[in-house]
């Protein structure tokens, strides 16, 4: 198998000078440009014994020297969707204000409430978004110009963004934002219309292919390992206590695993990724009666997506986004431990403590704010180029431009053989399989 590059699609021949032109006159700044000859490995570990055949290559992101779009003849639009995720006003902020100042975009739309604002029917009429508007909107949570789950129709919505004179959408969201942008771009494509569509990709559970990190996760992964000292301290305070933490990830385990890494004092973590056994002799409730056997106290974190096979089968319904309703990992595990070592005559004290939507709505620490702003700055580059039908990727600390279909077609996951996972078996002391 031979390398690809990772293609992507543009509007068109790019026929005006960069406005970054006439803003920084510094000669010795005119190596800031990005030349479309300059590509990312996704593999850069080079094997003389066994040379790894099918690399793909990213488009470096960054600013081109020439535009696609005349810069005081444009407009750009802002869409946010899913679940909340830190960093969502830094984005907004980063995109207005590069937008405005880097190259001199008047006018810039806020969606209301995800794509719902991109259909008329439903009333939410959009918001023009200016450097006054957004000045500190970085400093909270959440996403002032409002978030939703769920489609609509992609030809409603591009007959709304050309009824605006939109010429750029910006789309933040995860997996499903991103395969409604893809929609939106092909029926924009269809329709002839020169529409820049470019993905921010916000998911708090850092599950997005070719995103090494999304915003959001590292602040995630901070509160929770302040969730996880709470539950150890509760743990510890009663004899045979059981501190349960339910972490954010339906298909991914990334933050369960990385703060009970950065914890320390977590003694089994149960992750999607790896099948969960309660019975056996590497059953958790096995484990579990050595531990406190021995230790009288124990902590357990799960992502939310972990131990499915474990809870009885149902109707799976599905939410407005269609993802699979799932059911509550957290609460499950506290009554059958619970049960378990009431059977065995032994006392038993578990605390089960849930801070998914305490986490989701904070405001972004220091070193996802920065990352935003990257985020934010890279998709304004991009659209501004004529590119289109893409996500900002980010890969071995280069961002880059990702084609969304390839951005969409499967999750990011927890490599069992990796080094995230080997540090967390080390830390915990957790047998590496239930079974």
């Amino acid at each position: 198998m031979q390398s690809t590059i990772a293609a992507v699609d543009r509007l068109g021949e790019t026929r005006y000078d960069s406005p970054l032109h006439a803003r920084d006159t510094d000669p010795s700044h005119a190596g800031q440009y990005i030349s479309d000859t300059q590509f990312v490995p996704l593999h850069i570990t080079f094997d003389q014994a066994a040379e790894r055949s099918g690399n793909i290559f990213f488009e470096k992101a960054g600013p081109r020297e020439r535009t696609f779009f005349d810069a005081p003849r444009t407009s750009a639009a802002i869409v946010t969707c899913g679940g909340l995720c830190p960093g969502l006003n830094n984005v907004i902020r980063s995109l207005v204000m590069s937008l405005h100042c880097h190259y001199g975009i008047q006018r810039v739309y806020g969606i209301r409430y995800g794509y719902h604002g991109m259909n008329p029917a439903n009333g939410h009429a959009p918001v023009e978004l200016t450097v006054d508007a957004v000045s500190d909107i970085h400093e909270t949570g959440g996403t002032i110009i409002g978030t939703s789950r769920g489609p609509e129709d992609p030809k409603v919505m591009v007959e709304t963004l050309r009824g605006l004179g939109v010429n750029i959408l910006f789309t933040v969201g995860g997996d499903g934002t991103q395969r409604g942008a893809l929609k939106v771009y092909e029926e924009a494509k269809s329709q002839g219309y020169p529409l820049a569509v470019v993905g921010v990709p916000k998911t708090v559970d850092n599950d997005i292919q070719y995103v090494s990190r999304t915003f959001g996760f590292g602040t995630a992964v901070d509160a929770a390992r302040s969730v996880i000292d709470i539950a150890h301290t509760e743990a510890r305070a009663v004899l045979n206590g059981v501190g349960i933490v339910k972490l954010m990830g339906r298909d991914s385990g990334f933050i369960a695993a990385a703060a009970t890494l950065a914890s320390g004092e977590v003694n089994y973590c149960l992750i999607p990724e790896l099948p969960a056994a309660l019975d056996g002799p590497r059953g958790l409730l096995g484990v579990l009666e050595e531990r406190l056997a021995r230790k009288r106290h124990a902590v357990i974190v799960a992502a939310e997506g972990a131990g499915q096979n474990l809870l009885p089968k149902e109707t799976q319904q599905k939410d407005a986004s269609g993802n699979i309703k799932f059911g509550d990992i957290g609460g499950f595990l506290k009554d059958r431990i619970t049960a378990h070592f009431r059977g065995l005559g032994r006392p038993i004290n578990v605390r089960y403590i849930d801070p998914s939507y305490a986490i989701r709505g904070l405001a972004a620490n220091t070193e996802d704010a920065v990352l935003c702003d990257y985020f934010a700055r890279n998709a304004v580059h991009a659209a501004m180029s004529g590119r289109t039908g893409l996500v900002i990727g980010y890969v071995h600390n280069r961002f880059v431009h990702v084609p969304i279909s390839m951005a969409t077609d499967g999750r990011k996951k927890v490599p069992l053989d990796g080094e995230l996972w080997k540090g967390l078996l080390a830390v915990t002391g957790q047998p590496s399989s239930w079974f």
